[in-house]
């Protein structure tokens, strides 16, 4: 791997998409899909594979691209839409070409409703979908709602109104109405067709509140079968109310743009739409210069992008209008609907362009991370200055014996080890939390202002309201300090969920996801731990010297040796003094045999 293809994988999102292998020349020779992009690539190069061509194709992958969707099903039909398109070398085995099927409805005067794999002129088509059981489910409720003709049968006004054909089986078992004798009027079997199409849009929001007020009124009359049934119905349009934004309603060509900028760049994404189904995505960035106007900047991406992808698209959808003018060209500013979904679609891909870049660039700088965590920090925090020395505590302790504290100390958004400091708690007697975080925060920073080391600039305490004050009442009112302190609760999983700040303790509204929030949850884990494997040394060794450091004459290579063959000390207190002997000899056998045996000596 190459160190930009490295750097590439380490920036991929754990999310959703369709990567992109290109060789040395540029050449895309290999699709895929993943659930989860960043896992999916990086397994290409972290194993030798059981299948050569897979081995041979990571030697020849140079660069990669991909393209942010919102599911597998997106994912799926994107990765067969782009290897349609570029017949990618590696991909020729492994794919068997069959095109996924779409929903048709017919353009005749009484118009049919049925699945296709073949997209024609003189239809509405709907799709494509990646799961033929879905599109047949599909059907199966349309059939169950309406009962629309099956036959092929040549129907138009003429034919009905002279009779010239006889209603079949399907009428008798209820599963059409008979439109073919004209047992059912036109606009009652458009009206049909007409709801059928905004289901398979995902525009049923009208049918489905329908339903709704008929499940109540069959459950106020008590016919609750009858409400089960429509219920079943009311869940099975709802399945297909959340429909692919691979797709749009119409067969026209798209170019869909989005923005995105921050204090240095310009980023701009174009998804290029053919027939319904995203075929191309690609972002570019512009190094701002001065302080030009975003209208400016997305006039510039179009045409450059445009002209990259030689696009001929007449339609273009963008977030706002861009300071462009092209007769020839049709912009759109949707606000909902289809067309505002795919908008959604090309601003989810140019924000991960732009997080990647970020990413790439914090790894060639780590001090760029740091350096944006303590900013978020300090604005989120209203802090008077930049957080670049946070110190954390936490107490540890057993029904309050061996009961300790901790200290450790982030630098510039690092962990500082040589700053940690472990603390034996020595005036509280018994299990008092707050009063052992008090003598800490006391001991630290009293020696601290008299050693005249700098103090730091945030302090977190690992607890909520009750811990925050204990410590403000020391920093405070006893030393007279002025420094920030902030909280970090858990729940009752033990996680971190809640970061508190100011007097009295609000809540700062971070999610779980958020950067700032990982890194405050890290702190809180790192003086857990710290403190955690101090309590357990101190518990450690006050068990293994409760009973052989009384005994005059023993010393601790000889405890060691004790310790180390009978491995607890009801071991060596049930062991007799022959098998001591064999460890530390007769005379030192004999000391402990009689210190564990008082009864045999008297």
């Amino acid at each position: 791997m190459n160190e930009s293809l490295k750097h590439k994988i380490a920036a991929l999102p754990e999310s959703p998409g369709v990567y992109q292998y290109f060789n040395s020349e540029g050449t895309i020779i290999y699709v895929g899909k993943a659930v989860n992009l960043k896992r999916r690539v990086s397994s290409y190069f972290n194993k030798v594979h059981d299948f050569v061509k897979t081995n041979i194709l990571v030697r020849h992958i140079h660069d990669l691209k991909y393209i942010v969707v919102n599911s597998e099903n997106e994912a799926l039909l994107l990765e067969n839409n782009l290897i349609k398109k570029h017949q990618p070398r590696y991909n020729v085995l492994l794919k068997d070409g069959k095109s996924y099927p779409w929903l048709c409805i017919t353009r005749e005067a009484f118009p049919r409703v049925f699945k296709t794999r073949t997209v024609t002129k003189g239809a509405d088509y709907f799709g494509p979908y990646s799961s033929v059981w879905m599109l047949d489910t599909l059907l199966e409720l349309i059939r169950e709602l309406y009962p629309i003709r099956t036959c092929r049968l040549p129907l138009d006004e003429q034919n009905v109104l002279t009779k010239k054909f006889k209603v079949c089986l399907q009428y008798h078992i209820h599963n059409c109405m008979g439109v073919c004798e004209g047992l059912q009027s036109a606009d009652d079997y458009r009206k049909m067709i007409d709801e059928i199409k905004e289901i398979a849009k995902g525009n049923s929001h009208t049918i489905t509140d329908y339903l709704l007020v008929q499940m109540r009124e069959l459950a106020e009359q008590q016919r609750f079968e009858e409400a089960q049934q429509l219920k079943e119905k009311y869940d099975a349009i709802i399945k297909y109310q959340a429909k692919t934004v691979i797709t749009t309603i119409n067969d026209d060509n798209l170019d869909v743009f989005s923005y995105d900028d921050d204090e240095h760049s310009a980023y701009i994404n174009i998804l290029r739409i053919a027939k319904g189904s995203v075929v191309q995505g690609f972002t570019i960035e512009y190094q701002k210069k001065m302080d030009e106007p975003r209208e400016e900047l997305l006039a510039l991406g179009i045409l450059e992008l445009r002209n990259r992808l030689r696009s001929t698209s007449k339609i273009v959808i963008v977030p706002f209008l861009p300071d462009l003018i092209d007769e020839n060209l049709k912009m759109i500013v949707p606000q909902r609907g289809d067309k505002k979904k795919l908008l959604d679609l090309s601003l989810q891909n140019v924000r991960q362009y732009k997080l990647e870049k970020l990413k790439q660039a914090e790894k060639l700088n780590p001090d760029q991370r740091a350096m944006r965590l303590m900013k978020e920090i300090q604005t989120t925090l209203h802090l008077p200055k930049l957080p670049q020395t946070i110190e954390c505590f936490d107490n540890s302790n057993i029904s309050g014996s061996n009961a300790v504290a901790a200290c450790v100390v982030f630098k510039k958004a690092k962990p500082s080890k040589k700053d940690y400091r472990k603390y034996i708690i020595k005036t509280v007697v018994g299990p008092d939390d707050y009063a052992s975080m008090q003598e800490v925060v006391r001991r630290r920073y009293t020696r601290m202002i008299n050693e005249g080391v700098p103090l730091p600039d945030l302090i977190i305490t690992d607890g909520g309201k009750g811990q925050m004050e204990v410590v403000r009442r020391v920093v405070e009112d006893e030393l007279n300090l002025q420094i920030p302190i902030a909280g970090l609760a858990k729940n009752n999983k033990h996680r971190t969920n809640e970061l508190l700040f100011g007097f009295p303790p609000k809540v700062i509204g971070l999610k779980p996801t958020d950067f700032m929030f990982k890194f405050l949850a890290s702190v809180q884990d790192e003086v857990h731990r710290f403190a955690i494997t101090f309590h357990r040394a101190k518990r450690s060794k006050s068990q293994t010297a409760s009973e052989l450091d009384s005994v005059k004459g023993i010393g601790e290579k000889t405890k060691t040796e004790l310790l180390k063959h009978f491995k607890s000390m009801k071991r060596l207190r049930n062991a007799e003094k022959s098998d001591i002997e064999k460890v530390v000899g007769n005379h030192k056998a004999s000391i402990i045999y009689a210190h564990f045996h008082p009864d045999l000596n008297a």
